[in-house]
């Protein structure tokens, strides 16, 4: 695989690395390929919890596609997806949990990877942004997972602008779930990871099957499919050992199953 993706497991998390700290991380097809190999990769670990997605240095989290000629902007017309579209497709499929770690500069495409993933903490320092329309060209794409997170206004704003905004309005706007000084940008990921490994994989599993799947559901039928999930749930060996962990009055040693 390229190197322009770092892969490693740290303890129960899955850490996925854009290294292009030159480009200020932007995105090109090794970028995409590494991303993917990483979801599927952490799939497949049967002692991952929590994915971790992040930007190497302290610039950039991801500035988006890659401007250089025959780098960002290239498509194949015969094809009906792009990789980038696929690779949403996929961590929106997920099942494990996701936390972006925004140590830096998050626009464009870099949005796209941002809304992709559960939870977000983002440095102060952080700059966001949907500049798309100062190159010709709109955040399609981003808007299919920005527009399920983010008030519609604030999206027309953002992307009819593409003026960039801080993580303290990223943060109000609900974009991200935590700011921090650069310094605790670490301390609090792992904070949130640590909220994350000691509960039920197989609660949080089937949970994220069941908030993809009603997304697109009225109320009628949501509430008819989430009262068959949790009847379902209510079997696994992880409701049986939470409950019982619960009435013993110990901590519960899930099996994911």
């Amino acid at each position: 695989m390229s190197d322009a993706v770092l892969l490693e497991v740290r303890g129960a998390a899955f850490w996925i690395t854009i290294n292009r700290a030159d480009k200020r991380n932007a995105i090109n097809a090794e970028v995409v390929q590494g991303i993917r190999q990483g979801y599927a990769q952490a799939h497949a670990h049967p002692d991952v919890r929590v994915i971790v997605l992040t930007g190497a240095g302290d610039k950039a989290f991801c500035a988006g596609g890659d401007l250089q000629p025959d780098k960002g902007f290239v498509f194949d017309h015969a094809q009906p997806q792009v990789p980038y579209a696929d690779m949403l497709r996929q961590a929106h499929q997920a099942t494990l949990p996701s936390i972006a770690r925004v140590n830096g500069v998050c626009m464009a495409g870099g949005m796209g990877l941002l809304c992709m993933t559960d939870l977000a903490v983002a440095s102060d320092q952080a700059v966001f942004g949907l500049p798309e329309v100062k190159v010709g060209v709109f955040p399609m794409q981003v808007m299919s997972l920005l527009q399920r997170q983010v008030a519609p206004r604030l999206v027309r704003e953002w992307s009819l602008t593409g003026e960039p905004f801080t993580a303290e309005e990223a943060l109000r706007a609900g974009l991200v779930n935590h700011v921090v000084p650069a310094a605790e940008l670490d301390a609090k990921t792992d904070w949130l990871i640590a909220r994350l490994v000691n509960k039920s994989p197989s609660a949080i599993r089937r949970g994220q099957y069941a908030l993809r799947a009603i997304e697109s559901m009225d109320f009628d039928q949501a509430i008819a499919f989430t009262e068959g999930q949790i009847a379902l749930v209510a079997q696994t060996e992880d409701a049986k050992e939470g409950l019982a962990a619960f009435n013993e009055k110990r901590p519960p040693v899930w099996t994911g199953r």
